[in-house]
């Protein structure tokens, strides 16, 4: 992380905690108001932490696109995905969004998969593969806009609007005399952008963002965002113990594209409909422990993987086995009990199914 950047946060009154050893804002001391910008106005969160993979030569659109779950052969500069790499059993590694630009293709990874995510990738390149790798996470600053008004904030700072049609599209552009790629979606089920800047220029930006009135955000708070919308993530949600279908991530697999590592087992389990469990949001009324064991009638059926505070109570993020059912489930989370919901990050089914 930038010094200058960090000490301008600890100015504006941030506390650090480390994420991938690395120190990041965990709070403002706003967090009431963080919340509330990210929601109806502006909020700024410091991705920073997260990882930044460079792909790079003749052979990268077809290299990733035999390594992951979406289809990257027919992508041109300007646009992007999201996908998932898996295992050979289709058990997940990581959710990454990928940048695809005139030279390269960038890789946002989350910060606990940076360097897993770089050995799994170099391990795939064969001799006569022109792929090159490189980790760019120490050159770079990444920040995302959160919320309604990013586009009027954005506008009064002199960028050109819209950046590209869909999701995730993303441009070059100059910002306050600092180069910046600006991207839309802001990693939530909330409008936004991502920005990805040189680290040189991180606390500029920093400055100009929030002096244009984006309220500063930490970590704490988009991690309440990410649970309320089910944005799962490593270590929680994405683990070896878990394949994209029951995750969620059905928006990020290509039924049509050949093969990739884990194709075979996503297939079969799309064909003949052997998703046995799916990620859900679970209201509760107390917090409860990652880790414990949802039942109904007794009879174990999940387990949580997230929970967080927010202002009706807690909610948390839970595998459920298929055949428990779905929303409006009542079950017992340990000692708690509660209902389950849908969450806007999350689908369960693959458009084409139905």
């Amino acid at each position: 992380m930038s010094q200058t950047l960090q000490e301008m946060q600890r100015i504006a009154g941030a506390t650090f905690e480390p994420v991938a050893q690395v120190p990041v804002p965990s709070s403002f001391g706003n967090d009431t108001a963080a919340l509330q910008a990210a929601r109806q106005g502006v909020a700024l969160v410091d991705l920073s932490h997260w990882g930044l993979l460079k792909i790079s030569d003749e052979d990268r659109l077809r290299f990733l696109h035999n390594q992951s779950t979406n289809d990257f052969q027919n992508l041109k500069p300007g646009q992007g995905c999201d996908t998932v790499f898996v295992t050979s059993t289709a058990r997940t590694i990581d959710l990454v969004t990928a940048y695809v630009t005139k030279e390269a293709v960038l890789l946002l990874v989350s910060p606990n998969r940076r360097q897993q995510l770089l050995e799994w990738l170099d391990r795939y390149i064969f001799p006569m593969d022109r792929v090159e790798l490189a980790d760019i996470s120490n050159e770079t600053a990444i920040f995302s806009l959160v919320g309604s008004d990013c586009d009027t904030l954005l506008t009064k700072l002199g960028v050109q609007l819209p950046i590209g049609e869909a999701y995730p599209s993303h441009q070059h552009l100059t910002l306050n005399d600092i180069e910046v790629r600006m991207a839309r979606g802001s990693g939530l089920a909330l409008p936004g952008y991502t920005l990805i800047v040189p680290a040189s220029d991180a606390a500029k930006l920093w400055q100009t963002l929030t002096t244009a009135d984006a309220i500063p955000m930490g970590d704490r708070v988009w991690q309440q965002l990410r649970i309320e919308q089910g944005r799962p993530l490593p270590d929680y949600e994405l683990t070896e113990d878990y394949n994209p279908l029951e995750a969620g991530l059905w928006s990020t697999i290509s039924f049509e594209k050949g093969c990739y590592i884990g194709q075979e087992t996503i297939a079969r389990l799309n064909t003949y409909k052997g998703v046995k469990q799916q990620l859900w949001g679970v209201r509760l009324p107390a917090p409860v422990e990652p880790g414990t064991v949802v039942t109904v009638d007794g009879e174990k059926v999940g387990k949580l993987t997230s929970c967080t505070p927010t202002e009706q109570g807690y909610i948390g993020l839970a595998y459920i086995r298929t055949k428990a059912g779905g929303v409006g489930l009542k079950v017992q989370v340990g000692e708690v009990e509660g209902d389950v919901v849908d969450v806007p990050f999350l689908t369960h089914e693959y458009p084409g199914n139905q």
